[in-house]
């Protein structure tokens, strides 16, 4: 048999459901492609590990294969993915951002084909929320701060918004440096044919990462640096950033008391 190439998950995942079946390991994409496992399922795709064939070293490739709404036009489908994963390619290579590899549609599926980046998820290098989490010191978080906004830079020359930045999309490779995955793009297109088709829909995002704007589903490039602020924030205080207070009157997270930083940061800071 021949295939082609969060916030809040209870809702989306009820709202997005898959045309066909995940595609299960041995399976040939492209006559390329060959699935070895599932990496990860969110609520707009799956997320497979695969070799590439045709390299004589059969390099290993993510692909991800998007959650296509049920009811959705195949052609609008078609299109909307089509768009937003040329949006991927015009960013071009970037050290640390997985290299696009392809994008096709395959009996009425669709696909991208990235470079499989091997590390451990800023997420789990916290370990947020523990009893003890992994804390960092406030000149870490400003070398977090200045890798994460360095890798932004060359996002926002092109115009692009990541739209889901956090712990999780943040790898952390094995020479140390990080790397910043899961771009909103396909997460976008499912919401796009989820909303054209007048059926319940979230903004892309995660909660306490997003700003309001955002969370309205009007995100500016502005919204990826209210998300990487708040993934500092989580470092320094060990917490997730929806779980801490927020100011009734300006909506300001409540972080600075749980932390001891320096007064010239504490000023220049407050997502």
């Amino acid at each position: 048999m021949r295939n082609e190439f969060r916030r809040s998950p209870s809702l989306l995942e009820a709202a997005v459901m898959p045309l066909a079946a995940p595609l299960i390991p041995g399976n040939r994409l492209s006559d390329r492609y060959q699935i070895l496992r599932l990496l990860g399922e969110g609520g707009f795709s799956y997320t497979f590990l695969a070799e590439d064939c045709h390299w004589p070293s059969r390099r290993h490739c993510a692909v991800k294969q998007l959650k296509t709404p049920f009811q959705a036009s195949w052609e609008e489908a078609k299109r909307l993915f089509f768009a937003e994963a040329q949006t991927l390619e015009q960013l071009g290579k970037h050290p640390q951002i997985p290299e696009l590899y392809a994008y096709f549609e395959e009996e009425q599926q669709f696909f991208l084909v990235q470079e499989y980046v091997e590390g451990q998820s800023l997420a789990a290098e916290l370990h947020l929320d523990a009893p003890q989490p992994a804390l960092k010191s406030e000149a870490a978080a400003i070398a977090l701060l200045q890798e994460i906004l360095e890798i932004l830079v060359f996002v926002h020359d092109h115009r692009a918004i990541h739209r889901d930045i956090k712990p999780d999309n943040l790898l952390r490779r094995r020479d140390g440096r990080l790397e910043l995955i899961d771009f909103g793009a396909v997460k976008l297109a499912a919401s796009q044919l989820l909303s054209r088709q007048g059926l319940p829909t979230l903004a892309i995002g995660t909660p306490g990462y997003c700003p309001p704007e955002q969370q309205r589903g009007t995100p500016f490039l502005s919204s990826d640096i209210y998300a990487v602020g708040m993934v500092a924030v989580a470092a320094l205080t060990g917490r997730s950033p929806h779980l801490l207070a927020v100011d009734p009157g300006t909506g300001a997270v409540d972080w600075q008391e749980l932390v001891s930083i320096s007064p010239g940061l504490g000023k220049f800071w407050r997502p």
